[in-house]
């Protein structure tokens, strides 16, 4: 995925939003909005994607939710997709960002999550 994607799971094992126990799905809607927030300040992107993946080789694995800013130059690169059919080129030709440059967002985020956290 592209820089600046950041990926929220639960700590317990679960495979579908709908098996998430009260407290779990409590805390998800205002993480995600957090989360999006932080993608939203550092990137600036267009659209920010939030969407829930679970797929195994066979079966569910384990939910993950995708905080994905998607800007005109992701899109262009990608031919001008979106959603579902970005992400799979995306994934299938397995570009990956500079090491240093995911590591210079991941401080920037930290700091952003520690600053929204209060």
């Amino acid at each position: 995925m592209n820089l600046g994607t950041l990926i929220v799971g639960p700590r317990e094992h679960v495979v579908a939003v709908a098996d998430l126990d009260d407290e779990a799905a409590a805390e998800l809607g205002p993480l995600l909005r957090v989360t999006a927030r932080v993608v939203e300040t550092l990137c600036r992107p267009e659209q920010t994607y939030v969407c829930t993946w679970s797929h195994g080789r066979d079966a569910r694995k384990h939910l993950h939710v995708a905080v994905q800013p998607v800007t005109a130059e992701v899109r262009a690169r990608y031919g001008g997709l979106r959603s579902e059919q970005l992400q799979a080129r995306m994934l299938a030709d397995g570009d990956e960002p500079d090491i240093a440059e995911v590591e210079q967002f991941c401080e920037r985020a930290r700091e952003l999550f520690r600053a929204i956290a209060g």
